[in-house]
């Protein structure tokens, strides 16, 4: 059985908040638990979405909470090359097509119709770069560990966008090429992301990649009843030790964990000690969103179309 690998895989389109460190830190304990490794990766492949210095503040906010990583940082921005070796090898199976088509022309139909799949695009026009969705690919089926079966036909999904019209590379294909170039056995992340794991399945059976463990997690939600993210404005994590501390006893129990109230006091590091020990994903409610006190958020991964 392979050494268990997780990884922690954020945006820096801002600081981290509640969600993040929620997902943070389930991820965490699940390797640690495991006895396994825990990587932290940069996903910033979409540079208009990430600000100066949001890296950076993700790093020293993980350290504050504890959460501290093994071995170097992963940067998307620095794995151009591998993600075009991936997109060549589906062109070459016919499972990637280039596509003219704006978001604009096939805004009556749910999912793309798949227009271009036959060269049928319009001359001169930029191209993004789309997964077929209808030649050779099979069901999708995977056993979440948390909200049990799930399948999905290739019909109902849609062709994906791999490479986008102005030349950046889309999550789905990075993430896919990443996670198995960091051998990651075990994905922990928010339940907003579970959409996205049908079309993650697609990829790592077309380019014969392994296929990770999935655990997707319930969403914390704000008062105003939207999910905690940066788009919503969802405050960023302390990194005093006073205001740490009491949050991070708050995002074990958003993980429904139990933590005793006293350790809510305890320090960081016993904390953890003790939340690795008693970790038990047996212990999460299924549900897909919570309010605060219980909840998370992965990424705010781009728009998949």
């Amino acid at each position: 059985m392979s050494r268990y690998r997780g990884r922690f895989a954020p945006t820096p389109s801002g600081p981290l908040h509640l969600g993040s460190l929620v997902a943070a830190l389930a991820s965490f304990l699940d390797a640690r638990h495991a006895n396994g490794d825990w990587l932290l990766r940069i996903e910033d492949i979409d540079p208009p979405r990430c600000p100066p210095g949001a890296a950076a503040t993700i790093l020293h906010q993980l350290e504050a909470f504890g959460l501290h990583w093994d071995g170097w940082v992963t940067w998307q921005h620095d794995r151009d090359a591998a993600y075009r070796s991936a997109l060549e090898t589906l062109g070459s199976q016919g499972l990637a097509y280039p596509c003219s088509c704006s978001r604009k022309q096939w805004c009556d139909h749910a999912i793309y119709p798949g227009w271009c799949r036959n060269a049928v695009r319009e001359p001169g026009r930029p191209v993004a770069w789309r997964l077929r969705s209808d030649r050779g690919l099979r069901p999708v089926t995977w056993q979440d560990r948390l909200f049990g079966e799930q399948r999905l036909d290739p019909a109902e999904l849609g062709d994906v966008i791999l490479m986008r019209k102005d030349g950046l590379w889309a999550y789905q294909l990075a993430v896919v090429v990443d996670d198995a170039h960091q051998g990651i056995t075990d994905v922990v992340r928010g339940f907003d992301l579970l959409g996205n794991t049908p079309w993650q399945r697609q990829l790592q059976h077309a380019l014969g990649l392994p296929e990770p463990s999935y655990l997707h997690l319930p969403l914390i939600m704000g008062d105003n009843g939207q999910k905690l993210s940066k788009q919503n404005l969802a405050p960023p994590l302390p990194q005093d030790d006073d205001a740490v501390r009491p949050l991070l006893h708050r995002a074990l129990k958003a993980l429904d964990q139990s933590p005793p109230p006293e350790m809510a006091r305890a320090a960081v590091s016993e904390q953890l000690a003790r939340a690795i020990v008693d970790w038990d994903v047996g212990r999460i409610e299924p549900d897909a969103e919570r309010r605060p006190g219980d909840q998370v958020a992965d990424s705010d991964a781009p728009s998949p179309r």
